[in-house]
């Protein structure tokens, strides 16, 4: 393979997110419990998360905010400040939880910098983003920090044209065969799927992928005897 960039999903291909997302939704669950069941309250959420992205695209910011609308739903608008305070606080919490590296990722980047030019390609907030690479420990292994509004074909097209590098010489690797697998295959670049143990509904896809540019490992690792 002629490759010159390997990019790395951030969220739950280098640290742990979704983990923290769920807990999240448990704890608002268990808020808004006085107004329906368990399951009625995270599909609304779920529902309303969706209808939002167009607005405010992915991360935590955009997450409050969907707790927030799903909160004035559930309840008929009737639902005390004092609620709305505990969600902005479950939010902000979110902000604050401690950067948990997978296995094998420094492992994985020690061996591959200075071979590649190595990349970020992650959706999510900005400064958020920023924020977990940076205190991560993470950053400096990077040489392009690409925070993306989405991830459809169009917008890794963009992000290669800003690297000057064709298709074929691109490398993605995350755990999302949606998201980080699948555009990437469609414009000729080439993937591997890391899964992790729990994915967003929304990341989700229902065949199977199969594609001579695909791979699909069980730990970040096992892409070293790949690419060297």
């Amino acid at each position: 393979m002629p490759l010159k960039v390997i990019a790395f999903d951030a969220d739950d291909t280098l640290f742990v997110n979704e983990t923290y997302f769920l807990e999240t939704e448990e704890k608002f669950c268990e808020l808004m419990s006085d107004y329906l069941s368990h399951k009625g309250i995270a599909q609304e959420l779920f529902r309303i998360e969706i209808h939002n992205l167009k607005i405010y695209g992915y991360g935590i910011k955009a997450y409050i905010l969907s707790m927030i609308e799903a909160a004035m739903t559930i309840s008929d608008n009737t639902i005390p400040v004092e609620v709305i305070g505990k969600i902005i606080q479950y939010g902000k919490e979110l902000l604050d939880k401690p950067i948990v590296l997978l296995d094998g990722v420094e492992e994985t980047l020690e061996s591959l910098y200075g071979k590649y030019k190595l990349v970020v390609a992650t959706k999510g907030d900005l400064l958020d983003q920023r924020r977990k690479l940076h205190n991560s420990g993470l950053g400096k292994y990077f040489h392009h920090i690409e925070v993306m509004s989405d991830k459809q074909e169009q917008d890794y097209l963009d992000l290669i044209k800003r690297l000057e590098i064709e298709p074929s010489e691109f490398f993605m690797i995350g755990n999302s065969l949606k998201s980080d697998v699948l555009p990437v295959l469609a414009i000729g670049g080439h993937a591997v799927h890391i899964p992790f143990h729990t994915t967003w509904a929304h990341e989700k896809i229902d065949h199977e992928v199969k594609h001579e540019n695909f791979r699909s490992f069980e730990k970040i690792a096992e892409i070293i005897s790949l690419l060297q």
